[in-house]
């Protein structure tokens, strides 16, 4: 799980993260069972008005390898909850953009007449911004109040470093979506991203002076309302999670966001959906689990530097 004094690399050891089983070093991989399905992720599609720096997806305006999911395959995957007695609590959306797929007002209505809390990731902007969408999500608001939670992506309390992420002239009109969320009584949080070399205390400060300066009613201390994410770079250095590792940083295989939660992605030209094992990993086919949910209950090798700089050791989760 160390490095070798001395042998410190910036970028990754080729040698890792190659085999399922053992680690470049011999050692046994760590494995992760699924428990129970807790979160379903659902990838809308990879379109996005915005193309960020950093995208671990690669959204873009031009990026449509995961094609616009459809309300009727949507629909059959909470069928199979039903039928197979999942217990599964949360359906959760990401992209992509998700309010640039047509079916999007209509799939959030379905997944929550079927009693499940919904949680949508987005950049609040234009998309969302369009009179449709805002006449849809206001009569969902109305009829389900608190089981809709819109996350709302601001990668940093400073314009500077938020439009370094996601471009010139970003901020502006996320500041904006999050305005009208908040004044019609939305439930939602905010994801941002350490990547600019602040500690936890100073983000919170910084995003609490943004929001008391904007009008926005958000409490930037309370960990559900503001969501700060570890940066990810595969390209980085990171140690390889051994079945040693779990004693050594006091925590468990349960605790792993893929114990309790799969995602859906539609890959453009595929006839139907399929099931992987992250939300993180959407191209690499070794994480790739059938197309049922009854497919998808395979223990997942933790051979991708993301399980390492995101989940192992940065703590951390999609879904809170």
């Amino acid at each position: 799980m160390s490095q070798p004094a001395g042998k410190t690399r910036y970028f990754l050891d080729p040698a890792k993260f190659r085999d399922a089983a053992t680690t470049a070093g011999g050692e046994p991989r760590a494995r992760v069972t699924l428990r129970k399905l807790e979160t379903l992720w659902i990838n809308t599609g990879t379109l996005c008005n915005l193309e960020c720096r950093n995208c671990y997806i690669e959204s873009s305006p031009d990026n449509d390898r995961l094609a616009y999911i459809s309300h009727a395959e949507v629909t059959a995957y909470l069928d199979e909850i039903a039928r197979e007695g999942l217990g599964t609590r949360t359906i959760a959306f990401t992209g992509g953009e998700p309010f640039l797929n047509p079916d999007m007002i209509s799939i959030l209505e379905t997944a929550l007449e079927r009693g499940f809390d919904v949680l949508l990731l987005t950049n609040a902007t234009r998309p969302m911004l369009r009179p449709r969408i805002k006449r849809g999500l206001l009569a969902l608001r109305e009829t389900y109040a608190a089981r809709l939670t819109l996350r709302v992506s601001i990668d940093h309390f400073d314009p500077a470093w938020h439009e370094h992420e996601r471009g010139t002239g970003t901020f502006e009109p996320v500041i904006e979506g999050l305005q009208w969320l908040t004044t019609h009584g939305f439930c939602i949080d905010i994801a941002g991203r350490l990547f600019a070399g602040d500690d936890e205390p100073t983000m919170r400060s910084g995003y609490a002076r943004l929001f008391a300066e904007r009008g926005i009613r958000l409490d930037a201390h309370a960990p559900d309302k503001l969501v700060l994410f570890p940066e990810m770079d595969a390209r980085l250095d990171v140690p390889e999670i051994t079945t040693a590792c779990w004693a050594k940083l006091g925590t468990h295989p349960d605790a792993m966001m893929c114990a309790s939660s799969r995602m859906i992605v539609k890959r453009n030209g595929a006839e139907r959906p399929s099931v992987i094992a992250c939300t993180l990993l959407p191209y690499d086919a070794r994480f790739e689990l059938g197309h049922t949910l009854r497919d998808a209950r395979h223990t997942v090798s933790l051979n991708h530097p993301h399980c390492a700089q995101f989940c192992v050791l940065g703590g951390a989760s999609c879904s809170g």
